[in-house]
């Protein structure tokens, strides 16, 4: 694969018209249910299809690339309808455009595991429709009906021996009209969709020639260094920088939105400069402001009632008349991101314009805060998405934009901002903590016949979109817990805001996995109160169920659930998120206290896959990302500072700590769900469940490395 480009409309069309009978398809790609228009007769076009005349394909995705795959993915789709090899086309990133929008999040962001869905039907349309032209065109060159040629590998036969290449077809293909319908393949015979291809940014990742936005090299750029509050939500009262203006390679130091910046000619005379500021910060609401703080203000919220999410039956009063009545709390800490590529971003201002260099998953925030910085209307920004060294929410988050353009527009030049990874951990949005009271009734024959769950929690959307707020429960608070899949007569599931003095964002998997976990682990409870086995107390609870239930088969046939090796214990969870499946078996063992985990197998149900390869790949970086966070991640305050500063402090999982993974995807003929978070949410709960089969105790709050119950 080529190194995608981030080019501009404006930069891709020059480029077209300089390659002598080169050809751009301004195909409009419909949203969901929407029909298409030619994109050069009155319609903005969503994709732009380049077919050069030496017959290289060039598509522009209009999504994020940071591991999940979906400049593979994306071009699989476009390639089966085109009739072309996906190593065949060249990605490039789109630029910002309201035709850009995810149809499922309403903007131009990358998330919610969302890609796929969103492009399943359009780009598979959009192939079709650029076919057809080709096809068509041919026909026209040969006085032939269309009907009697077929398109295969890049061009266009007549099975008599002649072709026409894409290339030599595009110039008149792009004369025709682009057709309002087309007949999609139907799965049956797919070749490139549903396939194992081999990602095709592998190799430019291996030998170092992708560009993540650290490696952005603009002619004349400067470097920047931030120096921040240290004290989440401080103010900037005062600065001294006389001695960093004195050291060797400063050009500049000034006070930003977010800080004092050092700009120098290297990243490091920055970053060594901003050590020698002397800065006056007000720690402003937030100067005694801890841990402690943080879960008393959810206890004590925690005693109103919240906003009803679900209402089935009469679940207090079924509680009432339950012969055995279970009670528990759940306490899930503040997260962050982690991203290995800590926040970066490259502007170069110049008069009338900027371009921004940056690795974003929300293109339009990005553009509207970098025209905010540097004076300029939304459309004189442009905004070039590089790779991301993971995302995982947190680069849907814009602070770090407006300081690159800060300097850009001080100093003249193009301006690289990097965050040191101390700066990433102590300043980020932060997965919300939750406080979680719930209570289940059995009845005589230990059937369930009550559920309440009452989730207290910070709210991510009220600070990013509140207006989604003004008529509905936050819908990213409930994920998990709403969609109860269990049969039971009376289910009560409500949420209550309660904010803590912390930004927090979205996380990968959002609030799937607080929920999952609050639910998955005290199902576990039940089946044991009950005196039944956890896999057959959920498996009898879910036969009207069908897809939760095949997962659940699934992870404990190849799990071996209740077979487990002696000195080894299970654990086992279930969930349905983003229009994916998932059931998880956890096998462990805890010797003299200290635990092991030895495999986790998960039985996956996605619907329909475009790349198996990428699915199992999400799935296993998924379930080593939520054992990290179930192990060891929290983020604790003192005086309103972020404590954990590096990976020495906030562990993620290292190679000789990885379990086994074994992943089993289910074919199926379903609607295609997510697969980018899912998986995160499984873990905690299936190892907190065999913990407690090793141990009989239960695991009700995060990390576990803090419950002291095992040694880590």
């Amino acid at each position: 694969m080529k190194q995608p480009l981030s080019l501009s409309r404006r930069e891709l069309l020059k480029a077209s018209a300089l390659v002598g009978g080169g050809l751009m398809l301004g195909l409009a790609l419909p949203r969901r249910a929407t029909a298409a228009a030619l994109g050069n007769a009155g319609g903005q076009p969503v994709a732009w299809l380049r077919i050069a005349p030496d017959n290289t394909i060039t598509v522009l995705v209009d999504r994020s690339e940071m591991g999940q795959g979906v400049y593979t993915s994306m071009t699989q789709l476009l390639a089966e309808e085109l009739e072309v090899e996906p190593a065949a086309v060249c990605v490039t990133a789109a630029p910002v455009g309201a035709a850009y929008s995810n149809a499922l999040l309403g903007g131009q962001l990358t998330g919610g595991s969302t890609s796929v869905r969103d492009a399943w039907e359009k780009l598979r349309r959009a192939g079709a429709q650029a076919r057809t032209m080709l096809v068509q065109a041919a026909a026209d060159h040969w006085s032939l009906p269309a009907s009697s040629l077929y398109a295969s590998g890049g061009a266009v036969y007549d099975g008599r021996g002649h072709r026409l290449t894409y290339g030599e077809l595009a110039e008149s293909a792009a004369k025709l009209p682009v057709p309002k319908d087309v007949v999609l393949k139907p799965a049956s015979a797919f070749k490139v969709v549903g396939k194992p291809h081999k990602r095709l940014d592998t190799g430019i990742k291996v030998d170092g020639t992708a560009v993540y936005g650290i490696d952005v090299k603009l002619p004349g750029m400067l470097h920047a260094s931030i120096e921040q509050s240290p004290t989440l939500g401080g103010k900037l009262q005062s600065f001294d920088a006389s001695a960093a203006e004195k050291m060797p390679g400063v050009h500049k130091v000034l006070a930003t939105s977010n800080g004092v910046a050092v700009i120098a000619d290297h990243y490091w005379q920055a970053r060594k400069a901003r050590g020698a500021l002397k800065v006056t910060w007000d720690a402003g609401a937030n100067a005694k402001l801890d841990s402690a703080k943080v879960s008393a203000t959810l206890k004590a919220a925690a005693t109103a009632a919240g906003r009803t999410a679900r209402k089935d039956g009469d679940a207090t009063a079924a509680l009432a008349k339950a012969s055995k009545v279970l009670r528990a709390t759940y306490q899930l800490p503040l997260l962050a991101h982690a991203t290995l590529e800590p926040q970066n971003c490259t502007a170069d201002f110049k008069a009338g314009r900027c371009d921004l260099y940056a690795p974003t998953q929300n293109q339009i925030f990005a553009q509207l805060v970098a025209a905010k910085a540097a004076g300029l209307e939304p459309a004189q920004v442009e905004v070039h998405t590089t790779y991301l060294g993971g995302g995982f929410g947190r680069r849907l988050e814009v602070d770090f934009i407006a300081a690159s353009v800060e300097c850009s527009k001080t100093v003249g030049r193009p301006v690289k901002v990097i965050w040191t990874r101390e700066d990433d951990m102590t300043h980020d949005t932060y997965r919300p903590a939750f406080h979680d009271e719930i209570a289940g009734g059995l009845d005589a024959e230990g059937q369930l016949v009550a559920w309440h769950m009452h989730i207290t929690a910070p709210s991510v959307t009220a600070r990013m979109f509140p207006s989604i707020l003004e008529q509905t429960v936050d819908p990213f608070a409930i994920e998990a817990a709403a969609n109860y899949a269990y049969d039971v007569p009376n289910v009560h599931v409500d949420y209550l805001q309660q904010e803590v003095g912390v930004d927090v964002g979205y996380n990968r998997s959002v609030s799937h996995a607080p929920n999952c976990f609050v639910v998955e682990s005290f199902m576990d409870e039940l089946a044991h109160a009950a005196g039944k086995d956890p896999y057959e107390f959920r498996h009898g609870l879910l036969a009207r169920q069908p897809r939760y239930r095949h997962v659940l088969e699934q992870a404990a046939q190849r799990g071996n659930w209740g077979k487990a090796p002696k000195g080894r214990f299970q654990g086992i969870s279930v969930m349905e998120g983003y229009g994916s499946y998932l059931a998880l078996v956890a096998e462990v063992s805890v010797d003299r206290g200290h635990l092991k985990v030895h495999k986790l197998t998960c039985a996956v149900d996605c619907g329909q896959m475009v790349n198996p390869n990428i699915v199992a790949q999400q799935t296993e970086g998924g379930l080593l990302f939520g054992l990290s966070a179930a192990l060891w991640g929290e983020i604790t305050l003192a005086e309103g500072a972020v404590q954990q500063k590096n990976f020495d402090t906030y562990r993620l999982v290292r190679m000789n700590e990885s379990p086994e993974i074994v992943v089993h995807l289910v074919e199926s003929s379903e609607a295609p769900g997510g697969m980018g978070e899912p998986a995160v949410a499984m873990v905690a709960p299936a190892l907190g469940n065999a913990i407690h089969a090793a141990t009989r105790k239960r695991i009700r709050a995060l990390p576990i490395a803090k419950q002291q119950v095992v040694k880590i």
